[in-house]
């Protein structure tokens, strides 16, 4: 038969640690402290294999689970000398409590005080010689039971309550009498019977199963179906269901409860750090009634309090729960999280769990252990979440403020910001210009707005996904950015923002989080970021474990300064289109595109040309000695040009041409779907002028970068959007002419690689061929998923959350790599191109790169790189540690 049921307590247990998938994190540590010999209320775990039958079974309890729970109650009983379900004795009474793999805080059920009834509440008053305790304890119990179990909203209880204080004229529950509270009870159950049509179980045995399975059930409440979504925990795990022995911290001066954290959780500070209350319930130490006490005389002195603490008033117990906290520090290796009540005198431990910290704790924690000796430097790095590092390198809102929420969309870009909000990016400049702080608002964001983008504080935009253009630069440029915000909408024409409630003129001021995703009314109070020494130590061990390369993905000289500053170890992704809208060179640019032949278009990049020879030999001299990617022109020709009637006009008269004529050329040029249009190397083809230009700049630059440093450039030149080795061989072919020309004329040796990005099915499927032309590839998984699902990136946002919610995908694909599909056609190229190429060098280079999951999947395939936005660099080299650490440790293998 299965075994549904674990028990522990008594200084026994049937599971450990260890057994967290089945027993789930609470269910695993509180047999682990039994198994240690520590005060361990008895109880058993119901595993989450359980759960998942509950749900196979049409929420059904599976067989014999029901005798297996009665045996493990036998044993409560034994050890407790208390006895459930009434007769002679004292009462036993249960909690039931959730208790997943993965913490939840709050999202599932707890029922306690279990076992309570108009009988055993006299048998629990004469026992605890406290009648008032009694029914409080009932009137929790039947308020907890009828909302968890019953399905009757809590403010119903709430609101009896309120009644009968006030009809009382009390302003506390804690001033209700054992009467009084005997009346609240008689309300609840008759507001039960006339809601319901049925009468409050008197049954405990009834009452538990039906517990049981609204703790199941709860699983997948709202609330729980959110919070994995956000945390990326599987669905599929399941629950556990805890039922544990109650004990009791309101019984009297003798009797406590409280919640500690073995450090600081906030600075990471080796201290005991927690609040507890005298004469309480846990729930009362969160519910926020009563003002919790210090747990030391340290922390008590630091609050200001004058309220004594444990330390002072229970010497002998504190002394005893202090011995414990430093054995479960020890035991587990890291700073424990944990719940007790003091039940008249006796301590007894309710949880420990790896306890949650900020960011900054986690590196000082994970430092000092490896200082204590506790942990080794390899273990330090797997301790922290790369995400959290975005904490530490971006400013982020203060928690103790108040925040009022106008929208929220998808947080593209972390950090927060707050300005006046301008609708175009000609205002964002003229705001900046004159001093003042700009929330740029956009529909949607186009490389014209660069310029726009780059001197805001912050980016809104109201459609878009997490990959979208606006996502993208603002993430490359560390600045925050909400994108997809669909509950607010953008008047263009008359400079509005417009939500439920309320309408923003141009210049009201705003607070973007970009790490949140909400939109906050005013200016709100940030933490500046500040980088510790801890934080070095640990990226130095972290750089020491790893065995890919990270670089970055930089388009300016501002992108490179701060991802060398981050540890890039080069560029990965040099997009040379964005450099052609900056200053007076879109103008420029827009004369080679209307040109009517090739020399016209070669006048127009005769002086584009020196204006790139000057980026590239910024962006090679601030990355002396290091590896630079340059991909030539990628999109199409049209997105260089002017969209609305009156920015025609605009250009026209710069141009000094006719309206109408421009209005031609744009509609000769527009495509239906450009995003598979005439772009990439397509363009190099049709108008390999372009690319012969682009070439030498980056051949000359590199020649003065050289002579300047001292150092030689490493440099990779990359055709996009190549799907036939004949594609890549004719651009080659121009490449390498450039080339041999600049060589001669300068009498300097030209050396460099000439590669392809793999963003095509097509390319992936054919590498082993493409790999006889290219000597490199980098996988630019932005488009490589949009063309292998089919899906505009830019669109997913208005479907992709519905797919989530219905279980269709787990994952956003633009946000973790698809490893089944994209993966695939990755570790395909990866194959059969170094089949034919055994040097070739693989990266990836589209947004992917700097997500933990799929650099995991990066160290599986062998990719020698990743490359990423500068913000994100420090997590790339965190997570590459971590797969690399993981993959040595599946293998079996020592480092170092």
């Amino acid at each position: 038969m299965t075994k549904w049921v674990y028990r522990f307590g008594g200084g026994d247990a049937e599971g450990r640690a260890v057994d967290i998938a089945l027993l789930g994190g609470k269910g695993a540590n509180l047999a682990e402290m039994a198994a240690l010999g520590l005060p361990v209320p008895p109880g058993l775990t119901i595993t989450a294999e359980a759960c998942h039958q509950y749900f196979g079974n049409s929420r059904s309890l599976p067989d014999g689970l029901t005798q297996q729970v009665l045996d493990g109650i036998s044993h409560m009983q034994a050890l407790t000398g208390r006895v459930f379900g009434g007769g002679n004795g004292a009462p036993l009474l249960l909690s039931v409590r959730s208790g997943a793999r993965a913490s939840m805080p709050g999202m599932m059920d707890t029922v306690l005080n279990l076992g309570l009834n108009d009988e055993t509440v006299q048998a629990l008053g004469h026992d605890a010689g406290d009648a008032r305790f009694a029914w409080d304890s009932y009137r929790r119990f039947v308020q907890m039971y009828g909302d968890v179990v019953m399905g009757l909203d809590h403010e119903m209880f709430e609101e009896i309550l309120e009644d009968e204080k006030a009809r009382l004229g009390h302003d506390y529950d804690t001033e209700l009498s054992a009467v009084e509270l005997q009346h609240v009870v008689r309300l609840y159950k008759q507001m039960i019977e006339e809601e319901l049509g049925e009468s409050f179980p008197q049954d405990p045995h009834v009452q538990l199963w039906r517990a049981i399975a609204a703790v199941f059930s709860s699983w997948n409440n709202a609330r729980a179906l959110t919070y994995r979504t956000l945390h990326k925990i599987p669905h599929d795990w399941g629950t556990a269901v805890n039922v544990q022995a109650m004990v009791f911290g309101n019984l009297g001066s003798s009797s406590a409860t409280g919640v500690a954290f073995t450090r600081n959780p906030s600075t990471g500070e080796k201290s005991l750090y927690g609040e507890f209350l005298i004469n309480a319930q846990g729930e009362d130490v969160v519910a926020g009634i009563r003002t919790p006490q210090s747990l030391t005389e340290e922390g008590r002195i630091a609050s200001g309090s004058e309220k004594p603490s444990m330390e002072k008033l229970m010497p002998a117990t504190f002394g005893e729960f202090r011995a414990i906290c430093n054995r479960l520090e020890a035991h587990y290796g890291d700073m424990q999280d944990v719940e007790f009540t003091v039940e008249r005198g006796k301590l007894w431990m309710l949880q420990t769990r790896s306890g949650k910290r900020t960011t900054r704790a986690a590196l000082r924690i994970a430092v000092d252990l490896v200082d204590e000796g506790v942990i080794s430097e390899e273990e330090a790095v797997c301790r922290i979440e790369p995400p959290s590092l975005d904490q530490l390198l971006h400013p982020t809102i203060d928690p103790r403020v108040e925040r009022v929420i106008l929208g929220s969309g998808l947080p593209a870009s972390p950090g927060a910001a707050s300005g006046e909000i301008v609708f175009t990016a000609e205002d964002a400049v003229a705001a900046e210009a004159e001093g003042r702080k700009v929330i740029l608002v956009r529909i949607e964001t186009s490389p014209e707005d660069i310029h726009g983008m780059h001197v805001a504080e912050a980016i809104l935009t109201t459609r878009g996904g997490m990959t979208s253009h606006a996502a993208v630069v603002a993430r490359g440029m560390g600045i925050p950015c909400v994108v997809g915000a669909g509950g607010l909408r953008v008047d263009m024409r008359n400079e509005l923002l417009i939500g439920p409630g309320f309408t923003l003129k141009r210049g009201s001021i705003v607070t973007v989080d970009g790490s949140s995703g909400h939109l906050l009314r005013g200016e709100v109070p940030m933490i500046q970021p500040e980088l510790s020494g801890d934080f070095g130590r640990l990226m130095g061990w972290a750089d020491k474990a790893r065995r890919m390369a990270v670089r970055t993905n930089a388009d300016t000289p501002a992108d490179a300064l701060a991802a060398r500053s981050f540890g890039a170890e080069g560029i990965g992704l040099c997009r040379t289109e964005h450099m052609f809208f900056e200053g007076g060179r879109i103008h420029e640019m827009r004369q080679m595109i209307l040109a009517e032949d090739e020399a016209g278009r070669r006048r127009s990049l005769d002086k584009l040309l020196p204006m790139q020879r000057s980026d590239f030999t910024e962006l090679f001299t601030i990355m002396s000695g290091l590896p630079v990617t340059i991909r030539l022109l990628d999109p199409p020709l049209h997105e260089f040009l002017p969209k609305s009637q009156e920015e025609i006009e605009e250009v026209a008269a710069a141009m000094d041409m006719e309206p109408a004529q421009l209005s031609r050329r744009v509609e000769a040029l527009h495509e239906f779907n450009p995003m598979l249009g005439h772009r990439g190397c397509r363009l190099a083809i049709s108008y390999p002028e372009i690319a012969e230009m682009q070439a030498r700049a980056i051949f000359e630059a590199a020649a003065a970068a050289a002579k300047e440093t001292g150092a030689p450039v490493e440099l990779e030149i990359m055709v996009p959007l190549v799907g036939l080795r004949t594609e890549l061989d004719y651009v080659k072919a121009c490449i390498d002419k450039v080339a041999a020309d600049v060589s001669a004329e300068t009498g300097l040796p030209v050396t460099y690689l000439a590669g392809t990005m793999i963003e095509l099915p097509r390319a992936a499927i054919r590498a082993h061929v493409i790999a006889e032309t290219a000597e490199f590839f980098s996988f630019g998984t932005n488009d490589l998923t949009q063309t292998t699902f089919g899906i505009s990136r830019d669109d997913a946002a208005s479907f992709i959350p519905t797919y989530q919610r219905k279980g269709i995908i787990v994952q956003d694909p633009f946000v973790s790599l698809d490893f089944d599909g994209v993966g695939e056609l990755i570790r395909l190229a990866a194959e059969r191109g170094r089949k034919t190429r055994p040097d070739l060098k693989l990266g990836i280079c589209g947004e992917h790169g700097g997500d933990p999951s799929s650099i995991r999947f990066c160290e599986d395939v062998g990719l020698d790189y990743v490359s990423c936005s500068p913000y994100r660099v420090p997590i790339a080299r965190l997570a590459a540690a971590q797969a690399a650490i993981d993959e040595r440790r599946r293998e079996g293998e020592p480092h170092g």
